[in-house]
């Protein structure tokens, strides 16, 4: 018994020494797999594909996602304006995308654009990188004092006349549309007729707009405050301009960008309305609208087409239309030619058959005549 015991606890052990044999082998092999996958070189990460709207984009060209145009401003969006704007003064390529309103930037907001499968948002932060991006500063000539009082300026523009602007827009949602001459239908995209709109549309603005203009403060005031806030801007900004072409001297900046995308909001709306901020700027600083015309002149050679149109891309070349009527009449010229060769060679071939027809009567019947003869 006590063999059958020793005989069966060396089974045991042969069977435990193999197992551990197995164990050691599978450790050897694993540790052998692991350094040999260390050696070999990793594997380089794939880039991202980019997440942006406009896929098929072509390299260092700025897409532009702004509001769509009205008759009388290319945008009624000071900011939209005011990229569009600087990326025509500084000559970068690029081209507005016509997205029926329908795309926004992650923020939430337009503009935004998309440059080499990149998202920019916020004008801004737009201008800032593309300056850097494309070399492209038009505030390189001016001297750390200017560069600050810049900075202060477009701080003003941007947090407090623009506010004046959205609330007199806000208070009269009907003379937006008005003023700016809007075709609802072709702003926002939609089949739906423009009465429906304009309820929508004004509703929808007033809203969210008055939500803003109290968030921001200057919503509490009373109108005749807020209009003098508004006239205050315009005073600084007529005093510092002067007499000069542009706020620092012969050549425009990023504040003239800024000052002009705001200004134009006010001048630009039709005249037949009453609004008492663009009387006052006619009245009081017609240096500032001077300044206006400048920059239109300068940047927006094609704003009558623009506004005509309605033609988000008009800086772009396009084919000329008489290219299409001379081919068209080259076309038809060709194929009257075509005809008249087809119509001659008929009629030749008509006059040959007849022509061998009478050849082969007239022998017909001279042989006749020389067998009567016989």
């Amino acid at each position: 018994m006590a063999e059958e015991n020793n005989v069966a606890e060396a089974k045991e052990e042969v069977q435990e020494q193999k197992q551990e044999v197995k164990e050691d082998t599978k450790a050897q092999e694993a540790a052998k797999e692991k350094e040999a996958e260390q050696a070999a070189p990793a594997p380089e990460p794939q880039p991202p594909k980019p997440i942006v709207h406009k896929t098929n984009f072509e390299k260092d060209v700025v897409y532009l996602f702004q509001f769509s145009r009205t008759p009388v401003i290319p945008s009624m969006s000071p900011y939209c304006l005011k990229v569009e704007t600087w990326l025509r003064l500084a000559g970068v390529r690029y081209e507005n995308i016509d997205h029926k309103m329908k795309f926004k930037s992650k923020k939430g907001l337009l503009p935004f654009v998309e440059l080499n499968g990149e998202e920019i948002n916020d004008s801004a932060v737009i201008i800032k990188e593309l300056s850097q991006r494309f070399d492209k500063d038009l505030d390189a000539a001016l001297d750390s004092s200017q560069k600050n009082v810049s900075h202060a300026m477009i701080s003003m523009i941007e947090n407090h006349l623009f506010w004046v602007l959205m609330w007199w827009r806000t208070k009269h949602p009907d003379n937006i549309i008005k003023g700016y001459k809007m075709n609802l239908q072709h702003f926002l995209g939609s089949r739906i007729p423009n009465g429906l709109l304009s309820l929508f549309f004004k509703y929808s603005y007033t809203r969210k707009g008055l939500r803003k203009v109290k968030a921001h403060g200057i919503g509490v005031h009373k109108p005749e405050e807020i209009l003098e806030f508004g006239q205050n801007d315009l005073k600084v900004l007529s005093e510092m301009l002067a007499d000069k072409p542009f706020f620092f001297g012969d050549e425009p900046t990023t504040l003239d960008v800024v000052a002009f995308a705001n200004l134009a909001q006010i001048y630009f709306i039709d005249k037949e309305l009453q609004y008492p901020l663009q009387d006052f700027m006619q009245e009081n600083c017609a240096n500032l609208v001077g300044h206006v015309n400048r920059m239109k002149e300068r940047c927006f050679s094609d704003w009558e087409d623009i506004c005509t149109t309605l033609d988000l891309n008009s800086h772009l070349p396009k084919p000329p239309p008489e290219e299409k009527e001379v081919k068209g009449k080259d076309e038809e010229k060709k194929a009257e030619k075509e005809g008249d060769s087809d119509k001659d060679e008929k009629e030749k071939s008509e006059k040959e058959i007849e022509k061998e027809n009478e050849k082969e009567s007239a022998d017909k019947e001279n042989k006749e005549k020389e067998k009567e003869e016989k």
